[in-house]
């Protein structure tokens, strides 16, 4: 077993044991199956998979959502993002609902987190409103009684 995600799940496992509602803890994984098959997320509550609209990106996200069911996760959502448009909407909510992922958000393409991506200039501080916006709806909707 590799060390890194050894030690991410311990302690990912540790912070949530005997965590209370009142408790959150997020986390950025690494992207691909590796972190899936090292069972590094297993002790979450809610999984996130988040895909891009290219079908290989989809394609992906679907084997990860099934990873993610395998290891007990009980909430595996998708969150689409740099989605460019409402063509790129469709098919990725076409896609969706064609396997069973439970789409949870759309985040919009937006050149300015493009570009600063591209420079290396972005920071926290400076999230584009679209982007914010979207990370706003998710977080109201994940502290909802319903999230």
């Amino acid at each position: 077993m590799c060390r890194a995600h050894a030690t991410v799940r311990g302690l990912l496992q540790e912070m949530l044991l005997g965590a209370d509602d009142t408790c959150w803890v997020v986390v950025d994984l690494e992207a691909g199956v590796e972190v899936m098959s090292r069972a590094t997320p297993r002790a979450v509550d809610v999984l996130f998979v988040v895909v891009e609209p290219y079908h290989r990106a989809l394609e992906l996200g679907r084997h990860l959502v099934r990873l993610g069911s395998e290891l007990g996760i009980p909430r595996v959502e998708v969150i689409a993002n740099k989605v460019r448009g409402e063509t790129e909407k469709g098919l990725i909510v076409e896609y969706c609902g064609r396997h069973g992922l439970p789409l949870r958000l759309v985040v919009p393409w937006d050149e300015h987190a493009y570009r600063a991506e591209q420079t290396g200039s972005g920071s926290v501080g400076a999230v584009p409103p679209t982007i914010a916006q979207a990370a706003g709806r998710l977080a109201e909707d994940l502290l909802s009684p319903r999230g």
